[in-house]
């Protein structure tokens, strides 16, 4: 009897382990024309976020989508490529904090194309300078829609897109489990090289409810300064912001912190570069923003 037993368990365990397998291949499985589907329902997250703001019907949907854009399922911060450290404007603190988390990285894709890009038919950049994910999850993710990067291939590609003046946003997006095929282990990073004409966080964050807002996080210690004594009140600046961080009042431009997300988007569209970033220790920046990833991602 007691032979029986253990040879019962042991089936149940096999049935169990192969379901899990033919669970986790389906789940990973996704048809060449996968990228072509995301590209047509791309707009629905902005579209959808427009219509938290409904009157009736506007709660109830953002109620609905708070979970997935809330908490450990999305948790991310632009990290921006012109902020002044140390007195000069330099991309040290993306190059430094990326290539530590890739060399840590148990395993990296880069993603085929961009489908923010391609969704907005973007006019500025390849669709194929795309997306980097970090991580054993990423192993799952079917190779119609990413491409396996050693280490030194996805330092070269960061480097690329940072030259190339794309803004890192980097952190937990639980979507991006369903979207490439990763079952929700808590073991993928999502790396994007952000443009801000086809953004699709830039372009639907503002109409997002406030919880969701704060689940895109400032990274820590950066300023927005103005020069406003070289500020000729153009309003660029305060137009381009998405988050409303800037206003215009009777002394110039005005930063709120509270608000700002710290993209960068200010200083590049400065016609007389009297916006910068400013950011006081970048030691502690990375260390904070390395800590906020441990709590929510696995990459190694």
């Amino acid at each position: 009897m007691m032979r029986r037993t253990v040879s019962s368990r042991s089936l149940r365990r096999d049935v169990l382990f192969l379901y899990h397998n033919i669970a986790r291949y389906a789940m990973s499985h996704r048809p060449k024309w996968w990228l072509d589907f995301l590209r047509i329902i791309w707009p629905l997250t902005t579209i959808s976020a427009k219509m938290t703001q409904w009157p009736v019907f506007g709660p109830v949907l953002a109620f609905l989508v708070k979970p997935i854009f809330t908490g450990k399922n999305f948790h991310v911060s632009y990290v921006p490529i012109n902020a002044t450290v140390d007195g000069t404007v330099s991309s040290v603190i993306p190059e430094k904090l990326l290539e530590e988390l890739i060399r840590r990285s148990a395993h990296r894709v880069t993603i085929n194309r961009c489908t923010c890009r391609e969704s907005e038919k973007c006019e500025h950049f390849p669709v194929e300078d795309a997306c980097l994910h970090l991580g054993e999850g990423t192993m799952n993710i079917d190779r119609h829609l990413a491409t396996p990067r050693t280490v030194d291939e996805a330092i070269a590609h960061t480097r690329k897109m940072i030259g190339m003046g794309l803004v890192p946003m980097i952190g937990r997006v639980r979507m991006d489990d369903f979207f490439y095929g990763e079952p929700n282990t808590g073991k993928m990073l999502t790396i994007c090289y952000c443009c801000s004409c086809c953004c699709t966080i830039m372009k639907s964050m503002r109409y997002f409810p406030n919880d969701v807002k704060k689940s895109l996080v400032l990274l820590k210690g950066l300023r927005v300064v103005v020069d406003n004594e070289a500020c000729t009140r153009c309003g660029v600046c305060v137009a381009e912001c998405f988050a409303g961080a800037l206003a215009m009042g009777d002394g110039g431009i005005a930063w709120n912190e509270s608000l700002c997300k710290g993209c960068g988007r200010c200083v590049t569209v400065c016609p007389v570069k009297a916006v910068s970033i400013v950011v006081d220790d970048m030691d502690r920046a990375i260390d904070d923003m390395k800590g906020r990833i441990r709590e929510r991602v696995d990459i190694e």
